[in-house]
């Protein structure tokens, strides 16, 4: 009699913790996304905000991903997921969701700099307002590149 051989389930990878989040790919981008997300909110509030509107949607979207980032980091450095599959669902919708927020503030901070640039005082913020519009997409891009390598993996 010819035995059956049940095809093994593929193995999904565990959820990195402690140290192991930095040198694990979707989640080492989790760092650089705090970092140019904080460069990006000190960047606008150091400007004089020409559009409070536009300026302040920047700030909002920049301060809140920034506080739910560190959280969400913290958590996979004690090891709150348990390593459970519903945390890279969470991660993946987050990351999706922050990138998409990210680019129309991205999009309002270029506008916000293009405005500056005939402002008074306009060298200085208008330099504020390009270092913050170029963080600000760098931090998109970040945010992209994390939910799509959490999805594809």
């Amino acid at each position: 009699m010819a035995s059956v051989c049940i095809p093994a389930a593929p193995m999904q990878p565990a959820l990195p913790s402690g140290p192991a989040v930095f040198k694990t790919i979707p989640y080492a981008f989790i760092l650089p996304e705090i970092l140019c997300g904080t460069w990006v909110w000190i960047l606008v509030a150091a400007t004089s905000v020409s559009l409070p509107l536009l300026q302040g949607w920047v700030m909002y979207v920049s301060l809140s991903s920034c506080l739910i980032s560190l959280l969400l980091l913290i958590s996979y450095i004690f090891g709150f997921h348990k390593n459970s599959e519903n945390w890279k669902v969470l991660d993946s919708l987050y990351h999706g969701a922050t990138a998409i927020l990210y680019l129309s503030a991205a999009v309002l901070q270029a506008n916000a700099t293009i405005t500056s640039e005939s402002g008074p005082r306009s060298p200085l913020y208008y330099q504020l307002n390009s270092a913050a519009s170029f963080f600000a997409f760098i931090t998109t891009f970040l945010y992209i590149l994390h939910a799509f390598s959490i999805y594809y993996q």
